[in-house]
């Protein structure tokens, strides 16, 4: 069989939560299944560690998609006659994108609807696209997959999609993370915060991770309970917009928030697993990668008792209000103050962590790609 896939996101050294999926699904699925022929679709010149087996064809067609005006052109208008050059038998796409003009049996994967229930979190052109092409691709796949059963049941809804036809795949952990020894986590803390014991919270500082609420939050930790700790900020700065402006000009302690930008796999382990606690109060979330990162480090997890975090994490998190600043901040002091909790979060973090792996998810998709073929008549034999 001949499978294209969109590639778009994989992205040499600057993958995030789609190009991660897509990289690690895609290079297992493609060994496994040495009998079909992958076409990955890219947006701009192709990295050589994309291509993952000798059954990858790399296909570039340009220019790149990073605007509105670009997804019509490359969705609507290449794309299709793209699949048909190539003579496509069926087309994956990690990130929800279709080819609407194209009748190639598709799965597409749907991460969450954020874009539904908050689109002032995005520019308006961005905003516009999503909600109106979004539910077109929904009904325009053969089959759907998200990566959690909130998701699931939200798209569902929203769309007006049988349940049965969206299957859950749940994302997975990066080899690299993992419990580090004291020294590690030492010279980990010299590194970031010049020795300090610190919170972490690991996203890009897009409104939906809420992460101006909790600078406010944790300012009030440190005026009810003065320490050394630190708070860390790992992710882009894309989106430092008006809320979090206002919030950084009312912080008290201003030097005790420390920005890394984005770090890469081997760093983020690092930061992450020395880490006293990771908050992730983020309102809307499809899975929420950092929680099960965090947790396969050991490291207590403060989440919030929002979207699909409470089915991620189960026991092994200790869970705020999100649009409570008062409530943050104090999740984060009682994990700060109560080594009992602390280390009840790490044991059930450990535990539960090891039903998200790559491998899994890998399996997962590849089985939804085979109810996809079933729902569209195609045998996987041709």
């Amino acid at each position: 069989m001949r499978i294209a896939v969109n590639t778009r996101l994989l992205l040499p050294d600057k993958l995030e939560g789609i190009g991660w999926f897509t990289h690690e699904t895609m290079r297992r699925i493609v060994r496994a299944h040495p009998e079909h022929e992958f076409h990955f679709l890219f947006d701009r010149a192709c990295d050589k560690r994309f291509l993952y087996a000798s059954n990858v064809k790399p296909v570039v067609m340009h220019p790149p998609t990073r605007h509105p005006l670009l997804y019509r052109l490359w969705f609507d208008w290449l794309l299709p006659r793209k699949l048909k050059a190539i003579q496509a038998d069926a087309f994956i796409s990690p990130d929800g994108f279709l080819a609407l003009r194209s009748a190639v049996p598709t799965l597409a994967v749907m991460h969450d609807l954020n874009f539904e229930h908050h689109p002032e979190d995005l520019p308006p052109k961005y905003s516009a696209y999503y909600r109106s092409y979004f539910p077109r691709f929904a009904r325009h796949a053969a089959r759907l997959a998200t990566v959690s059963e909130f998701s699931r049941h939200d798209i569902a809804q929203r769309y007006e999609v049988d349940e049965g036809r969206i299957d859950v795949v749940y994302n997975g952990v990066g080899e690299v993370f993992g419990p580090t020894d004291d020294a590690a986590k030492r010279a980990a803390r010299e590194r970031f915060t010049q020795g300090s014991p610190y919170i972490i919270c690991v996203g890009s500082l897009h409104p939906r991770k809420n992460i101006a609420r909790l600078l406010l939050a944790f300012d009030q930790l440190l005026e009810r309970q003065p320490s050394d700790l630190r708070l860390l900020v790992v992710g882009e700065r894309f989106w430092w917009d008006e809320r979090m402006e206002q919030a950084w000009k009312q912080l008290k302690h201003q030097d005790r928030v420390l920005f890394t930008g984005r770090l890469g796999q081997q760093d983020l382990h690092q930061a992450l697993a020395a880490a006293h606690a990771l908050a992730f109060t983020s309102y809307f979330e499809g899975f929420g990668i950092p929680v099960a990162e965090a947790m396969r480090c050991g490291v207590p997890v403060v989440a919030a008792e929002a979207t699909c975090l409470p089915e991620i994490a189960g026991d092994a998190a200790h869970y705020c209000d999100p649009f409570s600043v008062a409530d943050i901040s104090r999740a984060l002091a009682d994990v700060w103050n109560d080594p009992a909790l602390c280390e009840h979060l790490r044991t059930a973090g450990l535990k539960r962590s090891a039903r998200y792996t790559w491998d899994k998810a890998a399996q997962a998709l590849w089985a939804s790609f085979e109810r996809m073929c079933a729902d569209a008549g195609l045998p996987l034999t041709r």
